[in-house]
């Protein structure tokens, strides 16, 4: 039997689909597209009158350059012990607090949710003065401990109400059934829910690490000793008074996305499935 063909109504929906999607791509793609080229430029080029997108002659020694003039190794790896402390430390936190709001039932449970939304509104610097007098008053200025309780602190309210949305679209009849097998709640918690939760903790944790990867204006207020910056405040050495390396810069705003890129492509499959999870109503 012959295959029907498509409706020309249908053709051109997809058409004009994947004319959307390609636009949408060029849209999202094009900054770093510009950032690549300008990376690839001589300083000459890029104050030219005559400059265009595209280098002329591509000068790829500027990614070699920008480790002998300035210690990027030292940046990324401040940024990664920010980024990875601030996510385990938010992770253990608000997987217990996320289960709690979920699975039981406690006077002030109401309000306590809309205190996590409230504290979700509030930007790192609106709070500024009064964190730069607490970490003063802790010893922890010009510290990437004080950085790591920092960024933890402030995902705090997004892991807390991501979570909670993932654990109340899983049945609890699976950690009854776990608890009849002889598990206490926190087994049950440890070996039942948290592996069928695995997508959603999976997307809190990207999102968790991308934020405090990306933090820059607490870090730039607190941290004076270069060697202890992280790499969102190093790169601005490339920023002097009288000129910017535009060509530097760009290039380490590159090596700056691709920790981030690689995170992603080992947990895209469950991005999605993540989101959708933690959006239950409840």
């Amino acid at each position: 039997m012959a295959k029907k063909s498509a409706s020309p109504k249908k053709i051109i929906l997809r058409i004009l689909l994947y004319f959307i999607v390609i636009m949408v791509c060029i849209v999202t793609l094009y900054p770093y597209f510009a950032m690549f080229c300008t990376a690839l430029k001589s300083r000459a080029e890029i104050f030219s009158i005559d400059g265009t997108i595209l280098p002329i002659t591509s000068v790829w020694s500027n990614f070699v350059d920008i480790w002998q003039r300035a210690p990027m190794a030292n940046y990324m790896l401040n940024s990664l012990m920010i980024a990875g402390g601030s996510t385990i430390i938010a992770m253990l936190c608000g997987i217990p607090a996320a289960y709690a709001l979920a699975r039981m039932k406690f006077k002030g449970q109401t309000a306590f949710l809309g205190f996590v939304i409230v504290s979700q509104m509030f930007a790192p610097v609106v709070l500024l003065i009064g964190i730069y007098k607490v970490m003063s008053l802790l010893s922890l200025t010009d510290s990437i401990v004080g950085l790591i309780f920092i960024n933890a602190a402030f995902n705090q309210a997004f892991t807390i109400w991501l979570l909670r949305g993932t654990f109340m679209g899983i049945s609890p009849e699976m950690e009854q059934a776990a608890t009849i097998d002889g598990c206490n709640r926190i087994q049950g918690m440890i070996k039942v829910l948290l592996p069928v939760a695995a997508p959603g903790i999976v997307t809190t944790l990207i999102f968790i690490f991308i934020n405090a990867w990306n933090e820059y204006t607490v870090a730039l207020c607190l941290i004076s000793t270069a060697e202890k910056q992280p790499l969102t405040v190093g790169i601005n050495i490339f920023n002097g008074y009288n000129m910017i390396e535009w060509q530097y810069l760009f290039a380490a705003s590159l090596f700056a996305i691709v920790p981030v890129v690689i995170l992603f492509m080992f947990i895209e499959k469950n991005l999605v499935s993540g989101l959708a999870s933690g959006g239950v109503k409840g």
